[in-house]
């Protein structure tokens, strides 16, 4: 089995912020295996189904994103889920808006969420799939005020013209995640990458 989990923050003020990439990516792989978020367990909204021979838990923490890896931990001990197991969709400040990168283990980049479920599971060598979200424009005259430039944006909605770039990127991630679950993660890298 394997859980796959989106980052993001829960509530409808947040649904089209960049930083819920994670839960919107999420959402699409769902509604395309015909996976319903019924149940309220471990800290999350989760969904469980079968996607590409394999069976799945979908989740969305509920934690808020910068306690993500709460929700994370108290999953995988429920449903004995190894570190290898475990898959994350979250949004990536580094990569360009709708770009999208499959790798195992690495840093965090800063990314709260993720520095959560370090600690949580004492591991970073879990898969990921990043979703380039880009970063704000601008110079900034200290860090404090590139900080605050930083939290802004990834707190704002994607705007008309990001949402048609990231549109084609969202079902992408639900063909990485069925080829990843298929023929394993070499070949999605390879071919999403």
């Amino acid at each position: 089995m394997k859980l796959i989990v989106g980052l993001g923050n829960p509530g409808g003020g947040y649904s089209g912020n960049r930083h819920n990439i994670g839960f919107i990516c999420l959402r699409h792989l769902a509604r395309q295996y015909g996976i319903g978020f019924s149940k309220k367990q471990s800290q999350a909204r989760t969904g469980s189904g079968t996607i590409g021979g394999s069976s799945v838990i979908l989740a969305k923490p509920q934690t808020y994103m910068n306690l993500s890896g709460q929700s994370v931990r108290l999953l995988m001990k429920k449903f004995r889920i190894e570190i290898d197991d475990l898959i994350v969709i979250h949004d990536d400040l580094d990569l360009a808006a709708g770009k999208i990168r499959i790798r195992r283990g690495g840093g965090s980049g800063g990314h709260k969420g993720l520095n959560s479920i370090f600690h949580e599971t004492g591991s970073r060598d879990f898969i990921r799939i990043r979703f380039g979200i880009g970063r704000p424009d601008g110079e900034f005259t200290s860090q404090a005020a590139k900080n605050e430039a930083v939290s802004d944006y990834v707190l704002s909605d994607f705007t008309g013209d990001d949402k048609k770039l990231i549109k084609p990127s969202i079902e992408l991630v639900s063909d990485a995640i069925c080829l990843l679950l298929e023929e394993g993660l070499e070949a999605a890298m390879v071919r999403f990458n």
